[in-house]
């Protein structure tokens, strides 16, 4: 098991679109530690992007560059809360 460095993830997770941290802090702090450590991996790869490409991406306006990321867009997605 890998170790992560779970302070600069969770920073990296604080974006500058509001939108984006509701959707990626929510999901960093619910489902990151239930992740495989592959998926860990990507979701980290995920941070490095810029916060446009993330919201096109998570709007559904693009899709992400590779399928292993695309997949894990589709998860944070997946794992937003619903409200009624």
């Amino acid at each position: 098991m890998k170790q992560y460095n779970k302070l600069r993830i969770e920073w990296d997770c604080r974006r500058g679109m509001l939108e984006l941290d509701k959707m990626i802090m929510p999901f960093y702090k619910n489902v990151f530690d239930q992740l495989s450590d592959e998926q860990k991996d990507i979701f980290i790869e995920l941070l490095t992007y810029t916060d446009p490409q993330l919201f096109r991406w998570l709007m559904n306006q693009e899709k992400a560059p590779t399928q292993p990321l695309q997949e894990m867009v589709d998860l944070i997605k997946q794992k937003l809360p619903t409200f009624s």
